[in-house]
């Protein structure tokens, strides 16, 4: 397992969704749990995430959307990190999380989401899944 303070995750709230409890929990169970976090804040654009990323060199990046964008604000958001040559799943884990229906989270994972995580999803579950999935990503890989 690769030790959690290593793990950088970036929460951010894309759109004009201006509900952040959520992420805000999120990002504070994380940072109890070891990894280090950065919080965006509320409506921030998909480019201002994609530069976040390249900027603060993140492991994952965990998306709050409750505004119903979903489709339209994770698949752009994927589009600008491949175009900075970052790959979801193998350079960054994406997760996503909010209020969004069972189909478009299949869509989205079959888009290069790792993980669709709706309301009431348990804090151990992510705090697992990014424990499992972060050591798969390249940059940990070449590490070892």
């Amino acid at each position: 397992m690769v030790k959690r303070s290593k793990v950088r995750v970036l929460i951010a709230k894309p759109g004009l969704d201006g509900h952040d409890r959520g992420a805000k929990v999120i990002a504070r169970a994380l940072r109890d749990a070891g990894f280090e976090v950065i919080y965006t804040g509320i409506r921030q654009t998909p480019e201002q995430i994609a530069e976040s990323v390249v900027q603060e060199d993140i492991d994952v990046l965990g998306l709050s959307i409750l505004s119903g964008a979903h489709m339209v604000l994770i698949p752009k958001i994927l589009k600008l990190l491949e175009e900075k040559g970052i790959k979801a799943n193998e350079d960054v884990l994406v997760l996503a999380g909010g209020i969004i229906p069972p189909d478009d989270a299949q869509e989205l994972e079959k888009m290069g989401v790792g993980r669709v995580f709706g309301p009431g999803s348990p804090i151990e579950e992510i705090i697992g899944f990014i424990d499992e999935n972060v050591p798969k990503l390249k940059k940990f890989r070449e590490e070892s």
